[in-house]
C-alpha cells in the first residue's frame, strides 16, 4: 500500500520526482514539495515501496477549481504527476498509486479526476487508459512573446 508523503524527507520522493521531471532544478523540487505539504486539503502525494523499502513510484494529485479541460464539475481532482521506476513497471505499481490518489479525491468530495499527457507520450496514454481514463479532447497550446 502506498505511503502518504508527510515531509520533504520522505524516502525516494525527491529522487522519483527528479526522474519524472529531470529539467527541474533540485531547489525548485524542494520548494514545490514544501508547498504541497503545506496544503494537505489541496494536494496529496504517495510513494510505493517494495518489501526492502526501495521506492518504486510516486503520484501527486491536486484539487483544481479553475476550468479543467474535458470535465463538467468543479472542483476537480487532477493527477499532476505519476511515475514508476522502469524496473518496476507492468507490476501494478501505477494502479496502486492511482487507487490512493482516487481514494483521496473521493474523500474530499470530487466526482471527477482529470489528467493530461503530451500528445507524443503514447506510454502515458496507454497507462491512463489502463487506469480507466477516457480521452476527452486534444489541445495545441500557442504563445507569442511580447518583449
Amino acid at each position: 500500500m502506498p505511503t502518504a508523503c508527510k515531509s520533504i524527507d520522505q524516502a525516494g520522493w525527491l529522487a522519483l520526482r527528479e526522474q519524472l521531471w529531470p529539467d527541474c532544478p533540485r531547489e525548485r523540487h524542494l520548494s514545490q514539495m514544501s508547498a504541497l505539504l503545506a496544503s494537505p486539503s489541496s494536494f496529496a502525494q504517495f510513494v510505493e515501496y517494495d518489501a526492502s523499502n526501495n521506492p518504486l513510484g510516486f503520484v501527486e494529485v491536486a484539487v483544481r477549481y479553475d476550468y479543467v479541460n474535458g470535465t463538467t464539475t468543479s472542483p476537480v481532482a487532477f493527477l499532476e504527476g505519476i511515475y514508476v521506476a522502469p524496473e518496476a513497471r507492468m507490476q501494478g505499481v501505477a494502479r496502486k498509486l492511482f487507487a490512493e490518489a482516487q481514494g483521496w479525491a473521493v474523500g474530499i468530495g470530487c466526482t471527477e479526476l482529470a489528467s493530461d499527457a503530451l500528445i507524443e507520450n503514447m506510454q502515458s496514454h496507454a497507462m491512463h487508459r489502463a487506469l480507466g481514463f477516457e480521452e476527452t479532447e486534444r489541445v495545441v497550446f500557442f504563445r507569442k512573446l511580447l518583449r
